[in-house]
């Protein structure tokens, strides 16, 4: 199929930097859809124009290319409204698709599961609903006055009437996954086993990611929307604590509203779950933008305020990143980076997990000699010191705050004996 791709803004552009980065996902987009793009044609509009959206010197500019590619589609980077998309096919003499046709259609040839086709398909009849107005003018008549009333008007009444049925069936059987979905997250918090979501802008590797956890073969491809379909498994985490693990499809700029609201059933799991795991490209150029986005939708779908964790992930694609943990002032872990291809810091990422899901971390006072120096820099890099003082020996009294496991281990390794129990602290110098 040839698609002659035509990217209009109606705002105008931050810089050079968003609109290349904007271009290159619009075209892994129609590629995604399956797509042969022939030609991409940009240009700028203070605001957008009412009948065409682009100009109509854009839109002749738009035309020509339709002819000299022979192509048989015309993508727009943006939400079109009906009249805009049949007014450029008149011009275009080709079919017209907005982003959100677009992003539907590769929904559409994503879903595998039953529910994954039902929210596709309650997406796409919303979009269509809006673009039956005068899908049928070839058999109208006038209209005005008794006996006026063509077979035009009937027949669109009718296709109007089918929708919004099919639309009212596909929310009833939603509603029966919706509750069915409630009530095994209710079996999980009876049971005390939390839910962790992995969310993230598509392509970042959150299948890859579910399936190194998760030791499971789920569908993973490097490109975007490679699955749509939400799978739950379980996991152990260091301290031999049960989770749930859930992946979830992926965001993206401009997702479409009726996408969201159809899939509002798949993404509750992000909304109730405990803790969300955001999957972000780490050798992506563009991740602090795309970070912002997922933190958009997550406000959108009334997540935002469920605690999060943010996992680098590809880090085999960065040489100067190593897999570790970074910590905030108070050591709760913040950032993991990890490598879901080559299994790096998959321990470390569990590690985290298991911390942020405890409601807290015990102290611990362990006393390192001179020779251990090295112990004391690692827990310092761990920012895991909350207080130390030292002795006329030169032993450094350290107080901690880690998981036990990872403590003992790291004292194992430095050849001191571990804390035997936790403690309460009273006086400590504060740790710079």
């Amino acid at each position: 199929m040839g698609g002659s791709s035509g990217s209009q803004s109606a705002t105008g552009h931050a810089g050079a930097s968003d609109y290349d980065s904007d271009q290159r996902e619009f075209e892994d987009l129609a590629r995604s859809a399956g797509a042969d793009v022939c030609a991409i044609i940009g240009g700028s509009r203070q605001r957008p124009d009412a009948g065409l959206f682009v100009g109509s010197g854009k839109a002749i500019e738009v035309a020509a290319a339709v002819v000299a590619d022979e192509a048989d589609l015309a993508i727009f980077n943006h939400d079109l409204s009906p009249s805009q998309e049949r007014n450029l096919e008149k011009i275009l003499k080709c079919r017209v698709l907005d982003r959100a046709g677009l992003i539907l259609d590769i929904f559409a040839s994503r879903a595998r599961s039953h529910e994954g086709k039902l929210q596709v398909e309650l997406a796409q009849l919303h979009h269509l609903r809006t673009r039956l107005v005068r899908g049928w003018t070839h058999l109208e008549r006038q209209k005005g006055g008794i006996g006026m009333r063509g077979p035009g008007e009937s027949q669109l009444e009718t296709d109007r009437r089918l929708v919004s049925e099919r639309i009212d069936t596909l929310k009833r059987r939603l509603e029966e996954v919706r509750g069915r979905r409630a009530q095994n997250r209710a079996g999980r918090r009876r049971s005390e086993i939390p839910t962790v979501s992995l969310v993230g802008y598509t392509n970042a590797g959150k299948s890859s990611l579910f399936n190194a956890l998760t030791g499971d073969d789920s569908f993973a491809s490097n490109q975007l929307f490679a699955t749509l379909d939400t799978t739950v498994r379980r996991i152990d985490l260091p301290e031999g604590e049960p989770a749930v693990l859930a992946d979830t499809v992926g965001f993206i700029r401009d997702l479409p509203h009726d996408l969201i609201a159809a899939f509002r059933a798949t993404l509750e799991e992000s909304r109730e779950a405990a803790l969300l795991l955001h999957v972000i490209d780490a050798g992506d150029g563009e991740r602090m933008a795309r970070i912002e986005q997922v933190n958009r939708v997550l406000a959108e779908i009334e997540a935002d305020g469920v605690p999060l964790l943010q996992v680098f992930n590809k880090i085999d694609l960065r040489t100067e990143e190593t897999p570790r943990i970074e910590r905030d002032d108070a050591g709760v872990a913040v950032r993991v980076y990890v490598s879901a291809r080559d299994r790096l810091g998959l321990d470390l990422l569990k590690t985290a997990i298991g911390e942020r899901l405890r409601p807290g971390v015990p102290d611990f006072e362990i006393v390192v000699p001179a020779r251990a120096a090295r112990l004391r820099a690692q827990l310092f890099e761990l920012r895991a010191v909350r207080g130390e003082t030292v002795d006329d020996e030169g032993a450094a009294h350290l107080r901690i705050s880690l998981p036990y496991e990872r403590l003992r281990g790291l004292c194992v390794a430095a050849g001191i004996a571990p804390p035997a129990e936790p403690r309460v602290f009273e006086e400590w110098e504060t740790a710079t």
